[in-house]
C-alpha cells in the first residue's frame, strides 16, 4: 500500500518518466527525487512539491497518500507535527540533527501564498500535510535572514502563523491555534509592516471570540483600530484595516447582545466601506460594502433581527465575488436565518449552495451541520435532498 509522497511520486511516475526525466520537467534536482523515493525525505516545500505534481499531471493532493495510521500518529503531517513545529525549540540549540533548510525569500513568499489560496479556496484537506515542513522552513529562513533581509522575512512568517492558527481553528485545536497567532503577532512587530501587525490583531480579536471572551475582542479590536489612520486622508489600506477592527468588534457586541454597541460600530464600518467603494484586498483578506453586508447578516442573526439579517444578505450583488469558505459561510448563516422564519426548503436551498460552493468546506463547519439536524427533526414530509446531504455531512437527527 502507498503510504508516503515518495511512494506516490514512484507509482505515478513508472513507466512514463525516469527519475531524471521528471525532475528536468519540474525543474527540481534529480536528488530531491531520488530522495524522495528513497524515503530519505519524506516531505519537501510547497513549491517544489506543486512543480513536481505538475510534471506528473495531477492536483497536488495526489502526492499525499491516504494515512493507513491515524493522522496523529503520522509524526510529518497533522495537528501532532504543527503542534512540534509551533513548540520547535531549534532556535535554542546546536547540531540539531534534522534541522530543516531555509529557502528563498521569493519561494517564502510563494510558499505563503500558495497555502493562503488553499484556505481560501477551502482545500482544507492539504493544510495539515503542507504546513508542518512549510513553516519549519519559514522558521529557519527568518533565523538565518541577514539584516537586510530581516523585516522581510518576518513579514512571510507573521503571515504563515497567522495561516496557521486559521488552519488550527478548521482542525478544532483552539489551543494551539492562539499559540500561533500569538506567534503571528509577535513575529509582525518585526516585518516594518504596521498595518500588517494591527491586521493580525483582528486574528486575535476573533480567538478571543472562539474563546466566548467578548469583553477582550472587543478591547483587543478597539484598541488596534484607535491606531489606525482613518481620516479623510487615509489610504484604502488604512480603512480596511480599519473597518476590520471595528466590525470584529461588533460582532462580539452580538454575541453579548448588545444592540446598542451593534449598532453604533456597524453604522460607523457602513460608512468606512462607503468610502472604500469596493472589495479591497488587504493582508489575506477583504474589506468594503460586500464584506460588511455579509457580517451584518451574520451580526443580526446572533441578535434574533431575522429581518434584518435577510435585508442585508440581499444587499449582495448576485454577481459578487466571494471565497469559496466566505461563500459557504454566508450560505450557511443564511440557511440558519431562513430555519429560524420557518422556511425550511429556503434553508435547504441555501445549504446546498453552501455544499456547492465548497464540498470540502461544509464538512469542516459546525453550522449546516446544526442546520440540516434540525431540518430533520422537523421535516414533516422526507426530502431526499435533505437527507443526502445529511448523509454527506454527517449530520444526524436532533433528539
Amino acid at each position: 500500500m502507498v503510504t508516503t509522497i515518495g511512494e506516490r511520486i514512484r507509482e505515478l511516475r513508472n513507466g512514463w518518466l525516469s527519475q531524471q526525466e521528471l525532475a528536468t520537467a519540474a525543474g527540481v534536482s534529480v536528488e530531491l527525487v531520488r530522495k524522495l523515493e528513497q524515503g530519505q525525505r519524506h516531505t519537501a516545500s510547497v513549491a517544489n512539491l506543486q512543480k513536481i505534481a505538475t510534471a506528473l499531471d495531477v492536483d497536488i493532493t495526489q502526492l499525499f497518500a491516504k494515512p493507513v495510521r491515524p493522522p496523529s500518529s503520522d509524526p510529518n503531517s497533522g495537528v501532532l507535527a504543527i503542534r512540534r513545529v509551533l513548540t520547535s525549540v531549534d532556535d535554542l540549540v546546536e547540531n540539531v540533527s534534522d534541522a530543516v533548510e531555509p529557502i528563498s525569500l521569493d519561494e517564502a513568499e510563494r510558499t505563503v501564498s500558495y497555502l493562503w489560496g488553499a484556505r481560501w479556496a477551502g482545500r482544507y484537506e492539504l493544510l495539515p500535510s503542507l504546513i508542518p515542513n512549510a513553516l519549519a522552513q519559514l522558521r529557519a529562513t527568518y533565523r538565518e535572514a541577514n539584516i537586510g533581509e530581516k523585516a522581510r522575512a518576518a513579514h512571510v512568517l507573521s503571515r504563515a502563523y497567522n495561516l496557521t492558527g486559521e488552519a488550527l481553528v478548521i482542525m478544532g485545536q483552539r489551543d494551539a491555534s492562539f499559540l500561533a497567532t500569538r506567534e503571528a503577532l509577535a513575529t509582525a512587530k518585526n516585518s516594518d509592516d504596521e498595518l500588517l501587525y494591527l491586521a493580525t490583531h483582528m486574528s486575535m480579536a476573533d480567538q478571543m471570540i472562539g474563546q466566548g471572551r467578548y469583553d477582550d475582542c472587543i478591547n483587543v479590536a478597539l484598541t488596534a483600530a484607535n491606531r489606525v489612520r482613518a481620516d479623510n486622508a487615509a489610504s484604502n489600506a488604512e480603512l480596511s484595516a480599519y473597518g476590520l477592527l471595528t466590525i470584529t468588534a461588533a460582532m462580539a457586541a452580538a454575541r453579548k447582545l448588545d444592540k446598542g454597541t451593534v449598532a453604533e460600530l456597524l453604522a460607523e464600518t457602513q460608512k468606512v466601506a462607503d468610502r472604500v467603494g469596493y472589495e479591497h484586498k488587504e493582508h489575506e483578506t477583504t474589506f468594503g460594502p460586500t464584506k460588511v453586508s455579509m457580517l451584518a447578516a451574520g451580526l443580526f442573526n446572533a441578535l434574533d433581527e431575522l429581518d434584518s439579517a435577510l435585508r442585508a444578505a440581499r444587499k449582495i450583488p448576485r454577481d459578487a465575488y466571494l471565497p469559496p469558505a466566505s461563500r459557504t459561510a454566508f450560505m450557511s448563516s443564511l440557511a440558519l436565518t431562513y430555519l429560524r422564519l420557518g422556511e425550511d426548503q429556503k434553508s435547504i436551498d441555501a445549504l446546498l449552495s453552501a455544499e456547492a460552493s465548497a464540498p470540502d468546506v461544509v464538512k469542516y463547519q459546525t453550522l449546516p451541520r446544526q442546520v440540516t439536524s434540525e431540518l430533520l427533526t422537523r421535516e414533516k414530509r422526507k426530502s431526499t435532498r435533505l437527507r443526502e446531504l445529511a448523509t454527506r455531512i454527517g449530520a444526524a437527527r436532533t433528539s
